[in-house]
């Protein structure tokens, strides 16, 4: 069936992946954007794909994106969360430092919880809504010494069950998509793991492909993966 669906991240990385193969097989893409002309002229600036304005951290962005595309399109099914940010900020931080902290929250935990509150109604109506969420590993387990990120994406996870049993009965079906190191230029940036090592975007987009093929007794809550070893 043709989805109708709301993603965030889609100018680069595992975002623009995942669009890039759900507009392969036919679904509605809604791109939320910093930038919405960043696009233009690419393979994503076609009749079936819709570039709005969006900013994480602007709960009136999300609002006005999200009626955008109902005016457009009449409904949204799908919501796919992919934005987020990364700072390595630790447990002992700096002075000044918390304002790191403060913009992981409003980015990596606030910005997906207004995006989900403001496509909600539209979610439930439906009667088989799907939300995916690429919450990490780090959502997970804590490794290292950062501190501010994995919490954030504790978080985020915990965000997932609660949008999860809100929705259960409305026939939401909630994903949290957890992988290690993804090939991307944040993870090349900051780990020693050489990117033919690393879970790969393309991976990533066809599992979300596939969850979006389930019914829905059959959508996993949660996707962990590792592209090394761990306990």
């Amino acid at each position: 069936m043709q989805r109708t669906v709301l993603l965030t991240g889609a100018s680069r990385g595992i975002g623009r992946s995942i669009a890039k193969r759900l507009l392969d097989e036919g679904h509605r893409l809604s791109l939320g954007l910093r930038d919405p002309d960043s696009l233009r002229g690419a393979e994503l600036d076609v009749d079936r794909v819709a570039h709005h304005p969006y900013d994480a951290r602007d709960p009136a962005s999300a609002e006005a994106w999200v009626e955008a595309t109902i005016h457009q399109w009449g409904q949204i099914d799908t919501l796919i969360h992919c934005a987020g940010i990364l700072r390595r900020t630790p447990l002992l931080f700096a002075n000044g430092e918390e304002r790191d902290l403060d913009e992981l929250w409003s980015v990596n935990v606030m910005g997906p919880w207004w995006l989900t509150r403001a496509a909600w109604p539209s979610l439930a109506s439906c009667g088989h809504g799907r939300i995916q969420v690429l919450v990490s590993m780090s959502g997970k387990r804590v490794k290292g010494r950062m501190a501010g990120y994995p919490v954030s994406k504790y978080a985020l996870m915990a965000l997932c069950q609660s949008m999860r049993n809100e929705g259960w009965d409305q026939g939401i079906r909630v994903t949290a998509i957890c992988p290690s190191w993804v090939n991307t230029d944040m993870a090349r940036a900051v780990t020693a793991v050489q990117p033919a090592e690393m879970t790969q975007p393309g991976d990533l987009a066809m599992l979300s492909s596939t969850l979006l093929s389930l019914p829905d007794a059959s959508v996993p809550f949660e996707l962990a993966m590792n592209c090394s070893f761990e306990t």
